[in-house]
């Protein structure tokens, strides 16, 4: 069954909304900035949304985590899309799937460097939905007023690219009419000095692919899209989820599987789920994080299954790895292709990999795609691709 995406939103450093980041990616005008996260003295560039300081009035919702989903809600036509699908159906038969790997933690932070005299939460920090994994479907069904079956996916860097495939399936069995799907992660000190204990952080701004890479630079987003059946709607943007591959090869916590089982698994299912064949895709959003093993895993296996023909790009050195929001984020880059007609540049690549060859370069590219291709490879061995085209 081919499912349409009827609305999408994208918010990050890059650009607060989707038309800022059109012209950011025209422009190749990265939102990284070097670190000034309070409480952090790391060497290191990130992808920070100077405009959630300003969304500061969620009461018992409030986190950075939360104010960063509001603000990507209140972009575009997200929030009238949704209303006008619950005025239709009915707020119990829309569903919601959001992605997120930190789901607030960054109030739970907060809160601990704000203990009363007997070490207990401060009123103000006594917040059951927030201190949640599930926050970011708690927050953003406050937000919308669905009342349908949610859920919150926490797969790390895969989070918000299985959003869709489950989404799918929820509409597939018949279980809601249209799914509303999100993604949201914030930087935090958790998060910054987690990565930095894994030696993965770089003191400059990443170069995914290039040869000379040392590391990778994280960010914060939030996304949105919605979800319906082809061919109930009228307002859809001609754009169909034609396919999607989930793995989980479980090789290492934090380490690729050597031989990208997982990788591999996944972008190939997506293509036999779209009955498409390797040849068919014309543009390929890499995971491309910008580490050594992570790039070089997922470039070699882009060689090998893919021809030459297929043109690929990895877009962090716009906005970061966004962990838990960049499945959406990305997936809303190559999925707008589909739209702009052009297809991004791989910012900061210079050298490519002396160990990898295959179809990518630091210039865009304008082209009329048909079927368009995302990758997101989480810890753990999660792995998530998703396949988009024009409907038919």
């Amino acid at each position: 069954m081919k499912i349409d995406i009827i609305d999408y939103e994208s918010c990050s450093a890059a650009g607060v909304n989707l038309s800022a980041l059109r012209t950011s990616l025209k422009q190749h005008k990265s939102g990284l900035i070097k670190n000034n996260l309070p409480g952090s003295d790391l060497d290191t560039w990130i992808g920070l949304v100077e405009q959630i300081n300003g969304v500061d009035d969620l009461g018992q919702w409030q986190s950075r985590n939360n104010a960063l989903a509001a603000l990507g809600y209140e972009q575009g036509t997200i929030r009238h899309t949704v209303s006008a699908l619950i005025s239709k159906y009915g707020a119990a038969r829309i569903g919601l799937v959001m992605g997120s790997s930190t789901s607030s933690i960054d109030r739970t932070e907060e809160a601990y460097t704000k203990l009363n005299s007997d070490n207990g939460l401060t009123e103000a920090f006594k917040q059951p939905f927030v201190h949640n994994p599930h926050a970011p479907a708690l927050f953003a069904a406050h937000l919308s007023g669905i009342k349908g079956p949610s859920l919150t996916i926490n797969t790390a860097c895969s989070s918000s690219a299985k959003v869709f495939a489950t989404g799918a399936r929820w509409l597939e069995t018949g279980i809601v009419d249209a799914v509303l799907v999100g993604g949201v992660d914030t930087l935090c000190l958790s998060v910054l000095h987690g990565f930095n204990s894994l030696q993965l952080l770089s003191p400059n701004p990443c170069k995914p692919f290039d040869q000379h890479r040392d590391g990778i630079n994280l960010g914060e987003a939030s996304g949105f899209a919605v979800l319906q059946r082809a061919g109930e709607n009228n307002n859809g943007r001609g754009i169909t989820l034609a396919g999607y591959g989930e793995s989980s090869d479980a090789h290492h916590m934090s380490h690729p599987h050597p031989d990208g089982l997982g990788a591999r698994l996944s972008m190939t299912q997506a293509l036999k789920r779209a009955a498409l064949s390797p040849e068919s895709v014309d543009y390929i959003n890499l995971h491309g994080t910008s580490s050594r093993a992570n790039d070089l895993i997922e470039g070699k296996l882009i060689s090998e299954l893919f021809p030459a023909s297929v043109r690929c790009s990895s877009t962090k050195a716009w906005m970061g790895h966004t962990l838990g929001a960049a499945g959406i984020t990305e997936a809303i880059i190559a999925m707008d292709t589909l739209h702009t007609n052009v297809i991004p540049g791989s910012k900061n690549l210079e050298t490519l990999d002396e160990a990898l060859d295959f179809s990518i370069k630091a210039t865009d590219e304008e082209k009329v795609c048909q079927h368009v291709m995302t990758n997101s490879f989480g810890f753990g061995g999660n792995n998530c691709t998703l396949l988009f085209s024009r409907a038919e």
